[in-house]
């Protein structure tokens, strides 16, 4: 049963908007929304008309504040609580598993376990005014459940900082630092750069974009020799699907391929 905490929505390209929506806590990662939200993209992982996923937010200004302070601070026992954080590796798991791209849409501040999720994306695209950070440490946690993600995504000494320090950087800031792809200005229309870049995802094969997206999530810790090998394997598998075989006839009648998803 849901807990009204996200709302998800499939238009006719393919492109499914999975969108946070618990403005007046800031999308903070309350259980409840971590469970709607969960809930959402096993449905999206799922459903054959799903191309791309856009995980975005309700809140006018901020993506997500980050985690539920009012739950950690609590006076649940300690296992208890370490049993309804799996709810964070799950989430952060579950995006490599997906077999579709996604997109972050950061419309606003992306904070702790908000960055967390922008992070596990594929792509980010930021507002200019947005701001991304991991000050866990200023309210006497630390973001243990971020490390994996950030030092997979942002070089170490810079993830050092933001753990350490606590400190906040800007859209521009991220996207020097490499996390964030594309940001987008005030004078440019947000919600057509993020539809335009989720358009042209959900236009690719599925199957390929499946077979490339597990190949992503696997080689990403074996050894050089294993994830060459691996890949070889993937290469061979991909070589074999009717989608492999249409993209080089298209490409060589110059049409656009038409995609069977075999």
């Amino acid at each position: 049963m849901s807990n009204g905490k996200v709302q998800s929505a499939l238009d006719d390209s393919g492109v499914r908007t999975v969108a946070l929506d618990d403005p007046d806590r800031r999308n903070a990662l309350s259980l409840e929304l971590l469970d709607d939200l969960l809930a959402a993209l096993e449905h999206a992982r799922d459903d054959e008309a799903t191309r791309c996923i856009v995980v975005a937010s309700t809140h006018p200004t901020v993506f997500c504040a980050g985690g539920n302070l009012a739950a950690f601070g609590d006076d649940a026992p300690v296992v208890a609580k370490h049993v309804d954080n799996d709810r964070f590796p799950r989430l952060f798991k579950l995006f490599g598993e997906l077999g579709k791209p996604s997109i972050c849409a950061a419309n606003g501040h992306a904070l702790a376990g908000g960055l967390g999720l922008a992070l596990a994306c594929d792509l980010i695209v930021a507002r200019e005014s947005a701001r991304f950070g991991a000050p866990e440490i200023n309210v006497g946690v630390f973001p243990f459940m971020l490390m994996a993600l950030l030092y997979r995504n942002i070089a170490r000494k810079q993830v050092n900082e933001l753990m350490l320090l606590g400190e906040q950087v800007s859209a521009a800031e991220a996207k020097a630092l490499g996390f964030v792809n594309r940001v987008v200005d005030a004078g440019e229309d947000f919600e057509a750069a993020v539809e335009g870049w989720a358009q042209r995802l959900a236009a690719k094969s599925p199957i390929l974009m499946r077979l490339g997206k597990d190949a992503m999530r696997r080689q990403e810790d074996m050894s050089y020799d294993d994830a060459l090998g691996y890949l070889q394997g993937q290469l061979s598998l991909v070589l074999a699907t009717q989608d492999a075989k249409e993209g080089v006839q298209a490409f060589l009648e110059r049409r656009e391929p038409v995609w069977t998803g075999r």
